[in-house]
C-alpha cells in the first residue's frame, strides 16, 4: 500500500453559507468552537452559478477575521465569466485571503458547460495562477469513488491529473465509507505521478434519510452493511449517531494508521459530529 507519510498531517473543516442573519451569527459561533482545535483551515462552499456569491464572502471573511483561522472560499468556474472570477480573486486577496477550493461547480438549471468562458476545474486552477501567480495555495477536489458524471475511472483520473498539472496544490476528495477506495485512489494517483497531499473528506453520519439522498446525488457509496443497519434503526436518531460515529472513527483511524494526510470535515455547520469523530482519534494517531 503506499501512503502519504511524507507529508505532516493536517486538518480542515467545511461550511456552507447561510442565507439569514441569524444562520451566519450561529455559524461564527460553530467556527469559533471549532478554531479551539487549530486546524490548518476552514473551508466554505459556494453555490451552483455562483447563487451564493455574496454569502460566502462574508462568510470567509467573518470567520478568518473573527477566529484567526484561514479560511478558504470555494470557487467555482460554471455560470461565471473570466472578469467575474477574476473580480473575487482581487477581492481575496484584497482580504488577505490565501487559499483557494477550486472546482468546477454544479450547473445552474437549464445551463449548458458551452455557456462558460471557463468550462472545468483545470480551467479555473489555470486562471487563477496566471491572474494572481502563487498568490494562493489551491485545493482542487478528488474523486476515490469516480465523479458522478465521468464516464470511468480511468478518464476520472485523468482529469484529476490535469487539475494537478495546471498548479493544484493538494486535493479533498468527496467524502466516502470504504477506507480502501481511497486508497486504491492514492495507488492509481501515484502510479501517474501526482504525488499532492489528497486530503480524506469526512462526513458524519447523523440523519440516515438525508445522508442517502445526497450520497445517491454525489455518487458517493454506503456500504450495504451500514446502508442496512441504519435503515434498521428507522427514528432511532440517537442509535443512529452512536453506529455512525463508530463506523466513521474506525474508518478514520484506518486512513490516518496507512498513511493519509489529515482529514477534511464536512461539518454540515454543526461542531459536535465531526468534534466526537476527532477526539475518538488518539493523539498519536492525529499527528
Amino acid at each position: 500500500m503506499n501512503t502519504q507519510n511524507e507529508f505532516s498531517k493536517r486538518y480542515s473543516f467545511e461550511f456552507f453559507p447561510t442565507k439569514t442573519d441569524a444562520g451566519a451569527e450561529k455559524l461564527l459561533a460553530t467556527a469559533q468552537q471549532l478554531a479551539q482545535y487549530q486546524p490548518d483551515f476552514f473551508s466554505v462552499t459556494y453555490g451552483a452559478g455562483g447563487s451564493t456569491r455574496n454569502r460566502t464572502l462574508s462568510t470567509v471573511i467573518d470567520a478568518q477575521q473573527n477566529t484567526g483561522i484561514p479560511t478558504a472560499p470555494h470557487l467555482s468556474c460554471v455560470g461565471d465569466s473570466k472578469e467575474e472570477i477574476i473580480g473575487l480573486l482581487d477581492h481575496y486577496k484584497a482580504n488577505d485571503i490565501n487559499r483557494i477550493v477550486a472546482l468546477r461547480g454544479d450547473l445552474p438549471s437549464g445551463m449548458g458547460l458551452a455557456n462558460s468562458e471557463v468550462r472545468y476545474a483545470n480551467e479555473l486552477v489555470s486562471l487563477i495562477r496566471e491572474h494572481s501567480g502563487d498568490h494562493f495555495e489551491i485545493e482542487v477536489a478528488a474523486y476515490p469513488e469516480v465523479h458522478p458524471q465521468a464516464p470511468n475511472f480511468e478518464q476520472d483520473l485523468l482529469n484529476f491529473k490535469r487539475k494537478v498539472e495546471a498548479g493544484a496544490d493538494a486535493a479533498i476528495t468527496q467524502y466516502f465509507f470504504s477506507a480502501d477506495s481511497y486508497f486504491h485512489f492514492i495507488d492509481r494517483c501515484e502510479s501517474l505521478g501526482i504525488n499532492i497531499p489528497i486530503m480524506p473528506g469526512i462526513m458524519p453520519i447523523t440523519n440516515y434519510s438525508k445522508l442517502a439522498r445526497f450520497s445517491d446525488a454525489c455518487g458517493a457509496e454506503i456500504p450495504r452493511w451500514v446502508r442496512k443497519q441504519l435503515e434498521a434503526y428507522g427514528d432511532d436518531i440517537e442509535s443512529i449517531q452512536r453506529f455512525g460515529e463508530e463506523v466513521v472513527t474506525r474508518m478514520c483511524e484506518r486512513l490516518l494508521q496507512g498513511g493519509a494526510p489529515g482529514l477534511h470535515f464536512y461539518t454540515l455547520n454543526q461542531a459536535a459530529p465531526s468534534l466526537a469523530i476527532w477526539n475518538n482519534l488518539s493523539l498519536s494517531e492525529r499527528r
